[in-house]
């Protein structure tokens, strides 16, 4: 009888552990650690600091292991879909990895990921990764991507932050598919435009 309960109540609780964010990833109202990274959009790199992106609204920052390879492909694309969404609840995106920003230049002008939507930026040493409390740990040794390229550079876990223009962070989002990831950004943002609570801590 216990056995069967339990079973039952399996899809449940790993359906509640999947939306649960990174352990130790700042939390909802904590401060999101301001930072400036080289990055790219269309292919053409800027400086991107989230500070005056913050001046004109909501940011999703959201991190994930490395461009080119198949979760991180999926999320970008997925992103792209979805930008216009994004803008109408005020929100931009902007994406984070340890990838040098060569490869992002590529990457972020790539039609069938970034699709020249999305901007995305490099942590190369890791440092704004570890200051938002996310894991990086090395990639194994002799991994390619999805173009046969070797992966030379370490791997953030894949987390999404909203952080609102007073610098705080609204929502966690990790433990997710990529998409559910991106799917749950936009609900978020949206929720955060309909209350008309963009501004201040949720």
């Amino acid at each position: 009888m216990k056995h069967r309960i339990f079973k039952a109540a399996l899809p449940a609780l790993m359906s509640t552990l999947l939306a649960l964010p990174a352990a130790a990833a700042l939390k909802e109202g904590d401060a999101a650690p301001d930072f400036k990274l080289k990055a790219s959009l269309a292919g053409k790199e800027f400086n991107y600091s989230l500070k005056d992106a913050l001046k004109k609204g909501p940011v999703v920052v959201y991190f994930y292991p490395s461009a080119y390879t198949g979760g991180c492909n999926i999320q970008a694309r997925s992103f792209a879909v979805n930008t216009e969404k994004f803008a109408a609840a005020g929100t931009s995106i902007i994406g984070v990895s340890l990838d040098n920003i060569g490869r992002l230049n590529t990457f972020s002008a790539d039609p069938e990921y970034c699709a020249g939507k999305v901007a995305v930026a490099s942590d190369a040493g890791g440092k704004v990764s570890k200051a938002f409390d996310l894991s990086v740990s090395d990639t194994p040794a002799g991994r390619k991507d999805t173009r046969g390229a070797d992966i030379d550079h370490a791997r953030v876990e894949r987390t999404t932050f909203i952080v609102t223009p007073d610098g705080k962070i609204a929502a966690t989002v990790g433990g997710l598919t990529p998409v559910a990831n991106v799917e749950k950004a936009l609900e978020v943002v949206q929720g955060l435009a309909k209350a008309g609570t963009a501004g201040s801590r949720l």
